[in-house]
């Protein structure tokens, strides 16, 4: 299935977090947080201002991102768990 983000919004792919510690302990699934990093898979063409101009969006498909704890909405393509959010979700790209 494919998916095309409206707006100021985007599709983000959840990263996998860490499975051990720096001290070497493996963490088991129940004490796992979700991680709050991922990659851009698709974005929107960008949130239209007031002026009814459109606003170029700052994240890019490919990016590497992160983005608030609780942020978007979940969605379930081809089996695999993505996230649909808002730009002003997203907190930092990393390089």
């Amino acid at each position: 299935m494919k998916l095309t983000p409206l707006n100021d919004r985007v599709l983000v792919k959840r990263l996998e977090s860490e499975e051990k510690t720096s001290g070497g302990l493996y963490i088991p699934d129940t004490a796992k947080e979700k991680p709050s990093k991922g990659q851009v898979v698709a974005v929107g063409p960008g949130k239209i201002a007031d002026n009814g101009s459109r606003v170029a969006m700052a994240v890019k498909t490919g990016n590497e991102v992160l983005f608030n704890k609780y942020a978007g909405t979940e969605v379930k393509l081809d089996d695999i768990e993505h996230l649909v959010m808002r730009e002003e979700d997203i907190l930092a790209i990393i390089n």
